[in-house]
């Protein structure tokens, strides 16, 4: 799935999906404790400047090269793990579910006690796992591994761009974040290409896909050195750890339920699960109500645009994570593709992205982004109902080429009008953590739509992915994605106004922390 640099796990091409102009801890308040200040910091130009925004890029790359090289891994992992669709999910899930769950508290941690130590941490913990990952004896311990990869994500991604934002004096993070950006955009275009390279190494390649972030983050740890440490003196005084907690057990919970449920006929105790899951995220909601420095602040949900843009963020991410989780499966397993084919068959949206975003923002500024956000999930509606033409005997050039374009084409259209409205649609103190909600806003759709879209197209099954049933129901499952994309565009044109609220200049840059955010 497309993900924000400041931490995803991408989506076809890697590119940068909502909320990509921070992430959580991403802003530096006023008398940061960075050491550098606004007139003293680091210069692009000079050689520690360099190797902190090398750090960066490679520990956040590292991050988005996993999350689109995992997705072409899928149907080696089922056959050499005889892993059935509903272990696939999981291996998946668990990685979205951690990192979704504790990514806005990861933030808050790389404020609070320093955002090169957090970082640091997470780039260990990730590599750690990643080993445990390639040297996973069955399904279980790999879906393990993947959760904790999660929680080494959710440490090392918010602060890369925290890092750029305190490190950098002011004139040059503007260069440094756009350098960071187009260089990560890159590594995400390429994860798939190279996972199809690893994959179809051996019969066993599937875990070099893991082993190779171990080179990846002993760089960065050397890099890392050169990163001046920053604290945030002015953030949040309370840590919202119980906040954290609801949300990913919560989710966690219902995840479990929409997940195993189908496959097992779903039994009294998986429901149960379900059903506690459900009321953890009503605790989490009171709590964010009732803390003093919340996770999630309430006030940013007065805001009738930033409550549209993540309404429409949740359709159309949906619809992209469950479509693009069954892609890779059924051009290697239905349609005969090899890892390398599968994994190169969605560049052409990367190209489309890098082509078309910057023209596709200048529109949204110059006429409103109500108009591009209702033709764009329209028109990747299109693109997704068309890869019904992809199935046995299909080519690429005839039936997967035009679907990818059309989906491209619809997609560049949304993500940066998406972007800028959601920065532009609370204040500017908040900018933050409205990037970090409307990022995780994406992930956990992703999320839901991998539980429950097998499900729904019928795919579901507790054993071994069978290649005709799974022909039969990708049909089903692009059709119910093409829907949510569509219902995306249909929420726009209702609810998307594109007014500015007090105190935003409506630019979408890094500006002043949200008071009394815990997210950012």
């Amino acid at each position: 799935m497309p993900t924000d640099p400041a931490g995803d796990e991408p989506g076809p091409g890697g590119q940068a999906g909502p909320g990509g102009q921070a992430g959580p801890g991403g802003q530096a308040a006023p008398g940061d404790g960075a050491g550098p200040g606004d007139g003293a910091g680091l210069g692009l130009g000079s050689r520690r400047g360099r190797t902190v925004l090398l750090a960066t890029i490679l520990g956040s790359g590292m991050a988005q090269l996993d999350g689109t090289v995992v997705n072409v891994a899928l149907p080696r992992i089922g056959r050499d793990l005889d892993a059935g669709l509903t272990a696939l999910q999981w291996t998946v899930n668990a990685y979205s579910l951690t990192l979704s769950g504790l990514l806005l508290l990861g933030g808050s941690l790389g404020d609070r006690l320093g955002r090169r130590r957090v970082f640091t941490v997470g780039v260990v913990w990730f590599a750690l796992a990643s080993a445990g990952c390639a040297a996973a004896p069955n399904e279980a311990v790999l879906i393990a591994m993947r959760a904790l990869q999660g929680v080494g994500a959710a440490l090392l991604t918010p602060g890369s761009l925290a890092i750029i934002q305190s490190a950098f004096a002011r004139d040059d993070r503007a260069a440094a974040v756009g350098t960071w950006s187009g260089l990560g955009g890159i590594a995400g275009a390429l994860g798939p290409v190279v996972g199809g390279l690893l994959v179809g190494a051996a019969p066993w390649g599937w875990r070099l896909v893991f082993l190779i972030n171990l080179p990846l983050a002993v760089l960065t740890l050397v890099a890392a050195r050169a990163i001046p440490e920053a604290r945030d003196r002015q953030g949040p005084g309370h840590l919202d750890v119980v906040g954290a907690v609801l949300a990913a057990l919560g989710l966690g919970g219902i995840v479990y339920a929409l997940t195993e449920g189908p496959a097992g006929g779903w039994p009294v105790p998986t429901v149960g699960i379900g059903a506690l899951g459900a009321a953890l995220l009503v605790a989490f909601v009171l709590q964010e109500i009732r803390h003093r420095d919340p996770l999630v602040p309430p006030v940013l949900f007065a805001s009738r645009d930033f409550t549209a843009t993540n309404a429409v963020t949740l359709a159309v991410y949906a619809a992209l994570g469950g479509a693009f989780f069954l892609l890779p499966l059924q051009l290697q397993d239905s349609v005969g593709f090899s890892p390398v084919a599968a994994g190169s068959a969605l560049l052409p949206i990367t190209v489309l992205l890098l082509v078309l975003s910057g023209p596709a923002g200048r529109l949204s500024t110059r006429i409103g982004p109500r108009l591009p956000m209702t033709v764009g999930p329209l028109v990747a509606g299109l693109g997704l109902a068309l890869f019904t033409r992809v199935g046995p005997g299909a080519g690429y050039v005839s039936d997967v080429l035009p679907a990818v374009l059309v989906f491209g084409l619809g997609l560049s259209l949304t993500v940066a009008p998406l972007t800028a409205t959601v920065m532009a649609s609370v204040a500017d103190r908040y900018a933050g953590v409205a990037s970090a909600v409307n990022n995780d806003v994406a992930r956990t759709a992703g999320l839901l739509a991998v539980a429950v879209l097998p499900a729904l197209a019928g795919i579901a099954t507790g054993g071994t992915l069978d290649p005709a049933r799974l022909s039969a129901g990708f049909d089903r499952a692009v059709l119910i994605a093409a829907g949510l994309c569509i219902a995306g565009g249909v929420i726009a044109a209702l609810t998307v106004t594109g007014r500015q609220p007090s105190g935003s200049s409506g630019a979408p840059g890094l500006r002043g922390r949200p008071t009394g955010g815990g997210g950012s």
